[in-house]
């Protein structure tokens, strides 16, 4: 299937989602356009990260489709690798090897998994350590940085693979206070560059100030969306109102 970039970059429609008897997803669908950012937001349990972790085929889906740009995620003939190439994931653990600086975690999957030329990739790396203002830590340790550093080296490491699309799985839930800035700040320059930008988050400032689009989520359907202007202000589903009372 060919994509035209006028077309969502990512289109899920009608996806059900079940964990045994529990349905976690009941019916969500969404369309993204290239260069947007989406927040999906909700209470814990929701189906937020079940929902992400859905688009880049972590978790399969019961009915329903899923598409990155024309890719069809859940078709049991898809080459994995190219979706991983078109769609980067960080979480909210860091997932860092430990035994590796940071420019090392930067470089592995380029070189493991695209077989890149080393060189090349190393002043790739480089420029994304730059990039999440990490300069003067290549050669530091996971277990020498803060975990807003961490998080910004994951965040490096899934740009090494060259997404045209990002997830973000509350990647700031695990941060003390003063390192969530540094971290969002990364994920703010990403969003100004026009890097298609998914987030599930509880960082209600944030997504007010970066998300094109807020998507509430509760009990695993789509209960109300809309750009942050109105949502934030004018919330006209009870649940949506007692959420965000809760939490603004």
């Amino acid at each position: 299937m060919t994509w035209n970039p006028d077309q969502p970059i990512v289109s899920i429609k009608d996806v059900h989602k079940s964990f045994g008897a529990l349905e976690v997803l009941k019916g969500i669908s969404i369309d993204i356009l290239k260069g947007e950012v989406i927040c999906i937001i909700g209470p814990s349990g929701s189906g937020k990260s079940t929902l992400i972790r859905c688009i880049n085929a972590l978790n399969d889906i019961q009915s329903g489709s899923i598409t990155v740009e024309g890719l069809e995620v859940h078709d049991s003939k898809l080459d994995k690798l190219a979706l991983r190439r078109k769609v980067g994931m960080v979480f909210q653990q860091y997932n860092l090897f430990p035994h590796k600086t940071a420019l090392q975690n930067v470089m592995m999957a380029p070189i493991k998994v695209l077989k890149e030329d080393k060189r090349e990739v190393e002043e790739r790396a480089r420029k994304l350590l730059a990039k999440v203002r990490l300069q003067g830590k290549e050669d530091s340790y996971p277990g020498e940085l803060s975990g807003g550093q961490q998080q910004r080296v994951a965040i490096a490491r899934s740009l090494a693979m060259n997404p045209d699309v990002m997830l973000f799985d509350e990647v700031t839930a695990a941060l003390d206070p003063e390192t969530v800035k540094e971290v969002l700040v990364t994920i703010k320059d990403l969003a100004a560059e026009g890097m298609t930008c998914i987030l599930v988050t509880h960082e209600m400032g944030f997504a007010r100030e970066v998300a094109d689009h807020i998507y509430f989520t509760d009990r695993g359907v789509i209960v109300e969306h809309g750009p942050p202007a109105t949502f934030f202000k004018q919330a006209s589903d009870p649940r949506t109102r007692e959420f965000l009372s809760q939490i603004l």
